[in-house]
């Protein structure tokens, strides 16, 4: 459950006077290797919790030695300092582990809109399984005649796919 305590009028009021929470703030945070969605539209932002002293924000790798989680969590303390949170504590939780599952539908919009094909449902179990899975369908014009062109894209997150009937390429985030 996600604590959204408010804090009294000051700093991270806005021009209405109406006050912002911590939750709603680090959620504005994009993520650094899919920069087309926030950390909460990828399901990283696990729980914001706001004691009147100290803000913590807890947040799930996309995979263990994630590099981008040090940049995220500079990202998160910057952005509450920015609105008035003097005391942020940025938590890495590993249990349960992330999932594809966690994007958002917005967060699965985002990336189609922006070229990159969603993952589908996760495939449970992942370890030492072998599976026959649909192919990923063009984020561009729908096609499912596409080929995987290398197992990892720009991060270990994703795959790049070639569209054979429009000849785009294109990553594709993987259903972990």
């Amino acid at each position: 459950m996600v604590s959204e305590h408010r804090r009294a009028a000051g700093p991270s009021s806005g021009a209405s006077g109406s006050t912002v929470s911590a939750r709603e703030v680090a959620a504005t945070v994009l993520d650094p290797e899919l920069p087309v969605l926030t950390i909460a539209e990828l399901g990283i932002l696990r729980d914001v919790h706001d004691d009147g002293q100290r803000v913590t924000v807890d947040i799930t790798p996309t995979y263990s030695g994630c590099p981008a989680m040090s940049a995220i969590r500079a990202d998160i303390t910057a952005r509450l300092h920015d609105v008035g949170f003097a005391d942020v504590h940025v938590r890495t939780v590993l249990h349960p582990p992330w999932t594809t599952d966690w994007i958002t539908a917005d967060g699965r919009r985002k990336l189609e809109e922006a070229g990159i094909a969603p993952p589908g449902p996760a495939v449970r179990p992942v370890p030492f399984t072998l599976s026959r899975r649909s192919p990923v369908p063009c984020p561009r014009c729908g096609s499912t005649d596409t080929l995987k062109v290398s197992r990892f894209g720009p991060t270990p997150c994703t795959a790049l796919y070639k569209c054979t009937a429009c000849a785009e390429p294109f990553e594709h985030v993987k259903a972990i």
